[in-house]
């Protein structure tokens, strides 16, 4: 199904015209626009021609447009240009605090540099007032920079009255105006401003072309060296086939300005009218009129944002800054506009473009108001659910995390845990001084119980697939243990007034027929009615009190194998985002969906020193909690380590789930990574879901162990590294 695009704050499609544009370029006028030749004067023409129509639509001399490889390089130029070519007059520059990464990045470097910075805070509609301004400025203030509309909320600032305060004290105004150039009315003249941003991508021209608006006079540090093109401003050869791209979308964005700023406003308004009419409770963010005529910034209070994207089938949109897609904090925006927590969680930017209709507006106020309301059970009627009966599910769009990977924070936990008391008991053998994922009590001389709990939202879309994965990985802290099952309980979150029964029913089978393959029954459990799936089992073991395998044991010369290959968190992003084709996603689903019960009675067999299985921190940080345990330092080779296919090139995308982020966090200042690039940092620390066994042994027995666990098919399983010696459980991860 074709979805309804509304994120064109995002990015645009290229217009037909743009794309007629380019065409002669990529054909016939391939010249070198440096040489001197026909072909290279073709080639300079057209750069000359596209400099010309940018510079009409704002308002300017040609000569003053730079070309550049988008808005982040337009705004690093003008910002560190600046900055370094007239340090000798002061070092202060003053921004905003709702500014895009593009322009905040940029001055977090230059403080390390030397410089000052002053965030200048906003109202509450994202405006920055003109008092702020002036009370921020200092005898050493060399900078001021603005973004000129707000890519989240659309806020459009008053430049023209903050471009009056710098010009009073000779100071250099730029202004980020990626956003606004090709909706609204962006002219250099009337804002006495001396440098502004611009990028292609934002008004239907191709990503990975831009152009920066330099006041002739303006004297600019270069931010790239090379030869002398640009009038000696940026080095490299020119992106002719974008730039002329880039002009012809300027030259339609002049021509139809006023036409398309009154279809964005059409357009804009009817969605929120619709979806006002359905969800009153609704709130707007940033300004009801100087606002970007196509954006919508709603909050949905009590819904988290994150999820209702991802239930949204039929509409693209963007919860929050889409360059922060991922994050399920609340933006920087929405703290400085000090929008309440419960609003901005549930925060959506919607925008809207030429070619969004208002029967397109519509229709995706249908799907959006459904979408909300089955995350609002309280205005749901049990109608819905029958209606939704005999539909396929995918089960990770009713959740904003992924398994495991939506643990909370280690540190965080560990901070609370530490100031919880456990009464003394001679008969617990196992509490949380090892970090195991298990309790083990003693209830006769020979005889311990083992008890564990795990659960988790959706890894995969099937239902049943689901519950399979669930019992697996509730099971493999008994097997890491070295201890039996005996019998498990279910443990239930479901939105019931959302999805039918049957969903859950098929969860249930998955698990009974996984914990039937483990040789034991679920014998109960408890169910609550929740926004978000989730699902898991306390599962209740034995062992004999002289064969428990613990995190704490490992000693100097212990081998490490691992039984299962890395990378289920990133891939399973993958595929809740539809990057994985199905045989990779079987393969997955295969490895997590696998007991743990092979590999851990074949290590029985041998003397296993420490144990644990490798889920949600991820395996440096399940690898961690066994060096501290243990008071023995360790080597990993990262080359030895069993990745998954597509794991390294999908994490080089960035498709990476928070809670890999978090374990690497977690884990750095006790891991000393060598030469590892941050992907491969991310990989190691990948927030894993019903994965291996991390087993600790003597040399000769892991021999012997990894040519049995090959024998038994489980052909994954490594050898990783090594205990070092004793020491605070440092880590040492080489190629």
């Amino acid at each position: 199904m074709q979805q309804i695009y509304l994120d064109y704050n995002a990015t645009t499609p290229i217009a037909p015209e743009v794309a007629d544009a380019m065409r002669p370029y990529i054909d016939n006028h391939f010249g070198n626009p440096s040489s001197v030749h026909t072909y290279g004067i073709k080639s300079k023409l057209g750069i000359e021609k596209a400099r010309k129509q940018v510079a009409e639509l704002i308002n300017c001399k040609p000569e003053e447009i730079i070309f550049t490889s988008g808005g982040t390089e337009s705004n690093n130029f003008a910002i560190r240009g600046i900055a370094f070519a007239h340090k000798n007059k002061g070092n202060h520059i003053i921004t905003s605090s709702i500014e895009h990464p593009a322009v905040i990045e940029v001055c977090k470097y230059l403080e390390k540099q030397g410089f000052e910075v002053t965030y200048l805070p906003v109202d509450k509609y994202g405006m920055i007032g003109a008092n702020d301004l002036e009370s921020s400025i200092r005898d050493n203030t060399i900078l001021i920079t603005i973004m000129h509309s707000n890519n989240e909320v659309g806020t459009i600032q008053p430049i023209e009255e903050l471009a009056v305060i710098a010009k009073k004290h000779d100071i250099f105004f730029h202004t980020d105006a990626a956003q606004s150039v090709g909706k609204t009315e962006v002219d250099v003249q009337k804002l006495n401003i001396d440098l502004l941003s611009i990028a292609g991508h934002k008004l239907y021209a191709p990503k990975g072309i831009g152009a920066l608006y330099i006041k002739n006079g303006i004297i600019l540090e270069k931010l790239i060296y090379g030869a002398d093109h640009e009038q000696n401003m940026r080095a490299g050869t020119e992106n002719v086939i974008e730039i002329a791209g880039l002009g012809q979308a300027c030259e339609i964005a002049r021509i139809d300005l006023a036409k398309n700023i009154s279809h964005y406003k059409k357009t804009r308004d009817y969605l929120h009218e619709l979806l006002k009419i359905s969800l009153p409770q609704i709130e707007l963010n940033g300004h009801t009129e100087y606002r970007l005529p196509n954006t919508l910034s709603i909050s949905f209070p009590g819904v988290e944002a994150n999820t209702l994207i991802s239930r949204l089938d039929g509409v693209a949109a963007s919860a929050g800054a889409a360059c922060h897609s991922e994050s399920i904090d609340v933006s920087a925006v929405l703290r400085a506009m000090t929008v309440p927590i419960n609003y901005a969680m549930g925060t959506i930017r919607f925008s809207t473009g030429r070619e969004t209709s208002m029967d397109i507006v519509k229709k995706a106020s249908e799907e959006i108001v459904s979408r909300v309301l089955e995350l609002m059970p309280e205005k749901i009627e049990m109608k819905a659910v029958i209606e939704n009966e005999g539909k396929e599910f995918r089960l990770t769009q009713y959740t904003h995390g992924l398994g495991c990977a939506c643990k909370i924070e280690p540190r965080k936990l560990e901070q609370i845990l530490k100031h919880i008391p456990i009464l003394p008991n001679p008969d617990i053998l196992v509490g949380v001084e090892t970090s195991d994922d298990a309790a083990v009590f003693k209830i006769t001389d020979d005889i311990a119980i083992v008890q564990t709990l795990d659960f988790f939202t959706p890894i995969v879309d099937d239902p049943y697939d689901f519950g399979a994965i669930a019992a697996a990985n509730a099971l493999s802290d008994i097997y890491a243990m070295g201890a039996t099952p005996l019998f498990a309980l279910n443990i239930v979150g479901f939105p019931e007034k959302t999805l039918p029964m049957s969903v859950l029913e098929k969860i249930l089978r998955g698990a009974s027929d996984k914990t039937s393959e483990a040789g034991i029954s679920i014998l109960g459990g408890h169910t609550i009615d929740d926004p978000e799936p989730k699902f898991g089992l306390v599962v209740t073991g034995k062992v004999h009190v002289n064969k428990i395998v613990k995190n704490a044991g490992a000693k100097p010369g212990d081998v490490l194998i691992l039984t299962k290959p890395l990378g289920t968190g990133i891939l399973s992003t993958a595929i809740k985002r539809g990057l994985v084709d199905n045989d990779l996603k079987k393969e997955v689903t295969e490895i997590m969906a696998t007991l743990n019960k092979i590999a851990g009675g074949l290590m029985l067999n041998y003397n296993v020193n420490a144990c644990t299985d490798v889920t949600g921190f991820g395996l440096i940080g399940h690898l961690r909690e066994m060096t501290m345990s243990s008071k023995c330092d360790a080597t990993v080779y990262f080359d030895t380590l069993p990745f998954i296919r597509e794991v390294k090139a999908l994490a080089s995308a960035g498709i990476v789930p928070g809670g890999s982020y978090n374990n690497l966090e977690y884990v750095q200042n006790s891991v000393d990574f060598n030469d590892l690039t941050r992907t491969e940092k991310l990989m190691v620390c990948d927030a894993q879901t019903s994965g291996g066994l991390l087993i600790a042994l003597n040399e000769k027995d892991a021999t012997e162990l990894l040519i049995a666990l090959h024998s038994a098919g489980i052909t994954n399983a490594t050898i990783i590294g090594e205990f070092t010696g004793k020491g605070a459980g440092k880590i040492n991860i080489k190629k």
